[in-house]
C-alpha cells in the first residue's frame, strides 16, 4: 500500500493546479466576441483620425514567464519547426541585420551637402539626389568608417523634409529636425570594397512613422526568415545620429529601422537560390495588378534615377528594358487568360508555387491590406532569366509598416484582423494569388502554412510567442526612442491614429481586441 503524508499530498495538489493553469493559459482562442471590443460589432465606434487616446486603457500585460525571444540555442524556433537555413546570409546579411543587438550609425555632413539636400527637396520632394557624407558603423563591438558616402531622402507618399520648413537653410544649433526616411549608399561615389560593410552597400533607414509600438515592419520581416521566406529582406533596429558640420553636436533622430535595399545586389546575394542573378527586377507600385487587360497598357519603364513613380519599374538589367517588357506582358497575358490545367501547368513552370503560397501566408497573417492581392501594391519581382516564355517567377514583399492591426477601409479589405484570408481581395482584377488558390492542392499548401504559423507548438505568430519577441526586443531599445525630433518619443500600444480599428492591441495577451488571436481565429482550418 502506498502511504501518503501532508506535505506529498499538498505537493501533488500544487502540481495538479499549476499544470491546470497551464492549460488555461496555453489553449488556442476560439471565436472572438466582435461585439465586446471596439472591433467591428454593434457596438463599435471608429476613432477619429487623430482624436485623443482613452486614459487607463492600455489594458494589462501579460508576465514575464516567456521565452527569451534573442535565445536561438535550441537550434529551433520554439516547436517543431527547425530554424530556415541562412548560411548563405552568414556574416554578411545576419552580422550588419541582427535583431538581438543596436548598432549605432553616425553620418557626418558639410553644411553646404546639407542646404543642398533640403533645397533640393524644396525643388521636387520626389528627388532622389544624393548629398556626400561620411559614415560611421560600430556594432558588436568593431567600428567601420566609410568617406564619401552617399545620402539620399527615401519615401513615396512618407517623405519629409529633415529639418525646418521650407525655403529655410539650416539653422546652426537651433534646428527644428523632422524623423524621415533615408537611404544610405556606402558605394555611391567610391566604388572600392573598401566602401562595402560586410558585403552590404546600401542600408534603408526608415524611422517608425504610424508605428508608435516601434515593432510592426521588423516584426513582419523577422517573421518572413522565422518561416524560411528567403526572399524577403533582411532588417533590424539601430540608432541614427547626423551631424551639420558647425553644429556643436549632432542632430540624435532616434531608433530607426535599417532594412536591405532590394537591387540587383539583393538579388546576387542569393543568386544560388534565385538560379540566375543577371536578369529583370522590377519594383511594382499601384496600380501594379499584373492583370493583361492593364499591363500592356500600363505605366512601363526602367529606373532612370529621376524621382518619378512608374507602375513597373525595371530596377535591373535596364540595357535590355524592351525585352523585360516583352517578357513582363508576356507573363501577365499567361496569367490573366490561362484556365484549368494549362495554367496549373503554367504555373508550376514558372514559379515555385510553394515558395510563393508560404510567402503570401505570412502578408496575411500579419495583416498587410495595401498589398498586391487586395490593393495592386508594394511588391518586386524577379524573373531569373530573360527569355520570354523560359524562366522563374519570384515574388519579393515589400513595405509592412502599415500591419498588426494598422487597418483602413482599402479594397476588399475593413477589417485586416478578421477578413477571410481565402479572399484577401479582388481575384478578377489580381489574378495572381487568387487564380493559384482555386486548384485544390495549392489551396491546402495555403491553408496548412497559415495553420502552421499559428500553431503554438512554433516561435512564429502565435501570441505568447509574438508577445515575448516584441517585449523583448522593447527591453532593448525603449531607453533609447527619445530623439532630437521631439517626435515619436515613446512606445505605445496603439495602431496608428487614422487607423480604422484603433482598439488592436499587441501586448495585452487578454484583450478581446489581441491582433495576434483576433487574427488567429480567421484562419480557416485544416
Amino acid at each position: 500500500m502506498i502511504k501518503f503524508n501532508f506535505r506529498s499530498l499538498l505537493a501533488l495538489f500544487v502540481v495538479v493546479a499549476l499544470m491546470l493553469v497551464g492549460c488555461v493559459v496555453d489553449e488556442p482562442l476560439g471565436d472572438v466576441d466582435d461585439t465586446t471590443g471596439n472591433g467591428g460589432g454593434d457596438n463599435w465606434t471608429e476613432k477619429p483620425v487623430g482624436g485623443d487616446e482613452k486614459p487607463g486603457d492600455e489594458g494589462s500585460e501579460p508576465g514575464d514567464d516567456t521565452d527569451d525571444p534573442n535565445d536561438d540555442n535550441t537550434g529551433s524556433n520554439g516547436g517543431s519547426t527547425p530554424l530556415p537555413d541562412t548560411s548563405w546570409a552568414e556574416g554578411e546579411l545576419d552580422w550588419v541585420f541582427d535583431m538581438s543587438v543596436l548598432p549605432e550609425i553616425h553620418i557626418s555632413v558639410t553644411e553646404d551637402q546639407w542646404n543642398e539636400l533640403l533645397m533640393e527637396y524644396d525643388r521636387d520632394s520626389q528627388t532622389n539626389h544624393y548629398i556626400h557624407c561620411d559614415a560611421e558603423f560600430e556594432s558588436k563591438g568593431e567600428k567601420h568608417t566609410f568617406a564619401d558616402a552617399g545620402l539620399r531622402l527615401r519615401g513615396n507618399t512618407s517623405r519629409r523634409r529633415p529639418e525646418g520648413n521650407g525655403g529655410e537653410k539650416h539653422k546652426r544649433n537651433n534646428s527644428d529636425w523632422h524623423h524621415c526616411h533615408f537611404m544610405l549608399n556606402l558605394r555611391k561615389f567610391q566604388k572600392d570594397d573598401a566602401h562595402e560593410l560586410h558585403n552590404v552597400r546600401k542600408i534603408y533607414l526608415k524611422w517608425h512613422k504610424d508605428d508608435r509600438a516601434y515593432c510592426r515592419e521588423l516584426y513582419c520581416y523577422d517573421l518572413f526568415r522565422r518561416f524560411g521566406i528567403w526572399t524577403a529582406a533582411y532588417s533590424s533596429y539601430c540608432r541614427l545620429w547626423i551631424h551639420v558640420e558647425g553644429d556643436s553636436k549632432p542632430a540624435y533622430y532616434g531608433v530607426y529601422e535599417m532594412i536591405e535595399a532590394i537591387d540587383d545586389k539583393f538579388v546576387k546575394k542569393r543568386k544560388d537560390l534565385f538560379g540566375d542573378h543577371k536578369h529583370n527586377l522590377w519594383k511594382c507600385s499601384y496600380p501594379a495588378n499584373l492583370n493583361y487587360n492593364d499591363v500592356r497598357n500600363a505605366n512601363i519603364h526602367f529606373d532612370d534615377d529621376s524621382g518619378a513613380t512608374y507602375t513597373y519599374e525595371l530596377k535591373s538589367n535596364i540595357e535590355n528594358f524592351n525585352a523585360a517588357k516583352e517578357q513582363l506582358i508576356e507573363f501577365s497575358r499567361n496569367l490573366t487568360k490561362l484556365q484549368g490545367d494549362e495554367f496549373k501547368n503554367w504555373i508550376a513552370k514558372v514559379c515555385d508555387v510553394e515558395l510563393l503560397l508560404r510567402t503570401y501566408a505570412v502578408n496575411v497573417i500579419v495583416g498587410m491590406w495595401d498589398d498586391y492581392w487586395n490593393n495592386s501594391n508594394n511588391y518586386y519581382i524577379y524573373f531569373n532569366s530573360s527569355d520570354k516564355n523560359d524562366y522563374k517567377f519570384f515574388f519579393i514583399p515589400f513595405d509592412y509598416d502599415n500591419t498588426l492591426g494598422t487597418s483602413t477601409h482599402c479594397g476588399a479589405i475593413s477589417d485586416s484582423g478578421r477578413h477571410d484570408p481565402l479572399n484577401w481581395g479582388d481575384t478578377n482584377n489580381r489574378p495572381l494569388i487568387g487564380k493559384i488558390l482555386q486548384i485544390d492542392e495549392y489551396r491546402k499548401i495555403y491553408v496548412d502554412a497559415l495553420n502552421e504559423l499559428c500553431d503554438p507548438a512554433n516561435d512564429l505568430f502565435y501570441y505568447t510567442h509574438s508577445i515575448a519577441r516584441i517585449k523583448g526586443w522593447h527591453s532593448m531599445i525603449s531607453p533609447y526612442v527619445d530623439n532630437d525630433t521631439e517626435e515619436d518619443c515613446e512606445i505605445k500600444d496603439r495602431p496608428a491614429g487614422w487607423s480604422n480599428y484603433y482598439d488592436y492591441r499587441l501586448l495585452d495577451a487578454n484583450s478581446s481586441m489581441n491582433f495576434f488571436k483576433v487574427k488567429a481565429s480567421s484562419i480557416p482550418k485544416k
